[in-house]
């Protein structure tokens, strides 16, 4: 039961800091702003690494 406790403090530590990210995040001025643009360079490289993968798989099984 120990193994419980330990995992029901880990969920409510990630809640509460998800919970602590969301308010300085709203409450800040350009913090929204900030956010959005982290989140676009993030969805951006994961495109452009996605993309790389998929033409390096591709070319694995395609003969030139």
């Amino acid at each position: 039961m120990e193994s419980a406790a330990v995992l029901n403090v880990l969920v409510d530590n990630i809640v509460e800091a998800t919970s602590l990210f969301g308010d300085i995040a709203a409450g800040e001025g350009l913090a929204p702003l900030l956010v959005l643009a982290g989140t676009l360079l993030i969805v951006f490289s994961m495109a452009v690494f996605g993309v790389l993968t998929l033409g390096a798989i591709g070319s694995l099984f395609t003969s030139s």
